[in-house]
């Protein structure tokens, strides 16, 4: 698996949502880069997987990056003769599709938009791209920003059908089927 770089699909909730391809590559790798190492620690520890790992993660991307590279190239060098890393991706558990799934609303065809960007220019621009939007709409929120973000997409969409989707694949995973108003209201 030397040279390599595996995206492996990990769970978002439940730690038994992921697959058997991905615990037996996470257990023969070289590394493990993970954005949260707090809680990919967790998920190693539960399937006694004892890779070393590094942190991986929006602030040290750059410096990181160059890191991992290198490192990848070197082993390709020696084990292919030849330049370029491969990349494969190893699917799983996905917080979009499974809101998705959960929520109620169409699912033939949805745009995602990961979080809303906090540039102010770049976060009015996405909303305003939104608003003719008729497919359903997946969007990540952070609870605390919750309430700001429902107002921001009712003053920009109207009142649309909504789902908030939370714990997903936990315990306590709930979608509250509703509209953009009544969300609003609610919270």
């Amino acid at each position: 698996m030397e040279g390599t770089l595996y995206l492996c699909a990990t769970p978002i909730g439940n730690l038994d949502d992921i697959t058997f391809r991905v615990l037996e590559t996470l257990k023969q790798v070289d590394l493990i880069a993970a954005e949260d190492t707090r809680h990919s620690i967790k998920l190693l520890n539960h399937f006694d997987i004892h890779t070393p790992m590094t942190s991986y993660h929006e602030y040290n991307k750059v410096e990181k990056a160059r890191v991992l590279v290198e490192k990848l190239k070197s082993e390709l060098v020696r084990q292919c003769c030849e330049a370029g890393i491969k990349v494969t991706a190893l699917p799983g558990a996905v917080a979009c599709v499974t809101a998705l799934i959960i929520s109620g609303l169409p699912t033939r065809r949805f745009c995602f938009e990961a979080f809303l960007p906090t540039d102010k220019k770049e976060h009015q621009r996405v909303l305003a791209e939104l608003q003719n939007e008729t497919r359903t709409i997946v969007l990540y929120e952070a609870p605390h920003h919750l309430l700001r973000t429902l107002t921001e997409l009712y003053e920009a969409l109207g009142d649309r059908k909504a789902s908030i989707c939370r714990e997903l694949t936990k315990k306590y995973e709930t979608a509250f089927r509703t509209t953009l108003s009544q969300a609003v209201a609610y919270y």
